[in-house]
């Protein structure tokens, strides 16, 4: 597997582009498209909020059926989200007006919202958007760029990944893009995430993949605990690299996983770091749990403590807020076993063993604290599973953002 620059526009045949449609804000791009030239398979994953915006509900029925998928055109600034009837024929309305500029079919087409819930879309922007997408479609990395992004809303920085590898002869490319900076909790945040790849894989065994390395990468992460109304990642698969088809287990079948799971695990990552007035990535590593799932909810417990948070961003070495949420996340454990460790591109360092604080510096722990990407490693000594989590600090930006979104 190589890792290459890009995003979305890498893998052959697709195309993107961004346009400033004015639906919210303003002298910003705020609508992005991402087009096959040929059909493709699609699969998705969704919120698990049981308020599930419009085009999550536009999106499930097509992923979940048979058709093929040719674009997929998105918004930032409103959600969609809590608009009624309204809402889903919205979504209607703007797949109609892709199908007509793109010449493919309207159920080809997959919509995609972001921003503000309960606010209804101005279809006059949207489809004046539309028009100025498909005009400016393009290949290569810029496109790509451009369309990472018009959809950002609170984020600060664009988020894709790209990789190359070889199947059945032939060289294979994912690329992604991804939004998502606060109302992150992923149970499948307010979190866009969408995958392209030439490979030929089977619908089936591409939604398979999907379902299980989401597990491992964007239900990993937290920001603020809170899981949006409109979460989507999905997946085109336009089978132009021509390698043979992927229809079963076996070595392609592991390449193809490993790269798709580097490109959602990449996004995660990035996604967590770039977390609402985040000023660190907040890695949590529990090795030597009893079993998988154990290790997922302590991982997830102590990156979704809003006190330890607190004190990554102060770079307070306050290992008893850590240990604290993992005595409350449901799972039983002995804890005069468990060691905690803090480390980061400055070190590594000890703080808590055998039921007690070890003789650790405060100093040097300030100093680990203070990277831009700090890791609590838990190692609970029970058994032979582990998992990672990932986060952010919490700071005072974070309210002052929150507590004037709509505006």
């Amino acid at each position: 597997m190589k890792q290459i620059e890009g995003g979305v526009t890498s893998p052959k045949g697709f195309m993107a582009a961004a346009a400033e449609a004015n639906i919210k804000y303003k002298n910003r791009t705020d609508m992005a498209m991402v087009y096959s030239e040929t059909p493709c398979i699609s699969a998705g994953v969704y919120t698990s909020n049981v308020v599930k915006a419009a085009p999550v509900l536009w999106d499930k029925a097509i992923t979940k059926s048979d058709k093929p998928v040719h674009a997929i055109v998105a918004n930032s600034g409103i959600a969609n989200a809590c608009t009624g009837q309204q809402g889903l024929d919205y979504c209607k309305e703007t797949a109609d007006a892709v199908a007509k500029a793109l010449s493919v079919p309207a159920d080809s087409v997959l919509v995609a919202s972001t921003g503000v819930i309960g606010m209804q879309l101005p279809m006059d922007r949207i489809i004046g958007g539309v028009d100025l997408l498909k005009k400016a479609l393009a290949g290569g990395k810029e496109a790509g760029d451009q369309a990472a992004r018009a959809i950002m809303t609170t984020d600060t920085v664009p988020k894709q990944v790209a990789v190359e590898i070889t199947l059945g002869g032939k060289t294979v490319t994912i690329g992604g893009m991804s939004k998502g900076s606060g109302m992150i909790h992923p149970n499948m945040c307010t979190m866009l995430g969408f995958v392209t790849t030439d490979a030929c894989i089977s619908k089936e065994l591409l939604q398979e993949i999907v379902s299980t390395d989401v597990q491992d990468t964007f239900n990993m992460i937290s920001v603020d605990g809170d899981t949006s109304t409109n979460d989507t990642l999905v997946v085109l698969a336009n089978g132009l690299a021509g390698n043979p088809e992927v229809k079963e287990k076996g070595a392609d079948y592991e390449t193809f996983f490993e790269a798709f799971h580097f490109v959602c695990e990449s996004l995660a990552k990035k996604m967590a770091a770039d977390g609402e007035g985040a000023t660190a990535l907040f890695e949590t590593k529990v090795l030597h749990a009893a079993n998988k799932m154990q290790a997922k909810i302590l991982a997830k417990s102590v990156i979704c403590s809003s006190l330890t948070k607190a004190a990554i961003y102060g770079h307070d070495a306050n290992w008893g807020r850590i240990l604290c949420a993992l005595g409350y996340s449901g799972v039983s454990f002995d804890p005069d076993k468990v060691d905690l460790w803090f480390e980061s591109k400055a070190g590594k360092i000890l703080i808590f063993t055998k039921g007690s604080a070890a003789p650790y510096s405060e100093e040097e722990a300030t100093k680990i604290l203070s990277e831009p990407e700090v890791t609590v490693i838990a190692d609970m000594k029970a058994g032979d599973a582990q998992a990672t989590a990932w986060g952010c600090d919490l700071t005072y930006d974070y309210v002052k953002i929150n507590a004037d979104y709509r505006s």
